[in-house]
């Protein structure tokens, strides 16, 4: 089973996914936001034959550490997630994600527009690396 990840934006919403062995992330794609049926069935429609057991969904928090209208509304999104994919759903603090998806993408040759939709689709994937890291034994393993 895999675990997927998403950087919610406004716009835009990063996809990411561990690879077969659940030893690596690597971006999916990006889901640009219209309505929350719309994002949902992209959504799905990205991880359907992916086998997805786990969806980690970045929660923003404020430096401080509180949670602003931002952190409130990944948490009704997630509760959305859970229903409509019927998967387990987990938050996970995404402070400074974007930051570090900027800094791994500052030394690629893209086109601006590509540029960030890349940074979307790259938060995801850090946000699925931090995670991975942060809780090992949720991690499913392949039968040997």
């Amino acid at each position: 089973m895999a675990i997927a990840a998403l950087d919610l934006g406004r716009r835009r919403i990063g996809v990411a996914v561990t690879d077969a062995a659940s030893m690596g992330a690597h971006p999916v794609g990006i889901v640009e936001r219209r309505a929350l049926k719309h994002d949902l069935n992209a959504i799905a429609a990205m991880l359907r034959d992916r086998h997805v057991s786990t969806i980690v969904v970045g929660l923003p928090l404020n430096m401080d550490g509180s949670e602003g209208p931002a952190a409130i509304s990944a948490r009704k999104f997630a509760a959305h997630l859970a229903d409509a994919l019927d998967v387990t759903v987990e938050m996970f603090d995404e402070r400074l994600t974007s930051f570090e998806a900027r800094d791994r993408l500052s030394d690629m040759e893209a086109k601006k527009g590509a540029r960030k939709r890349g940074i979307d689709a790259l938060a995801a994937v850090v946000i699925l690396e931090s995670w991975t890291q942060a809780n090992p034994d949720k991690i499913p393993h392949p039968r040997s």
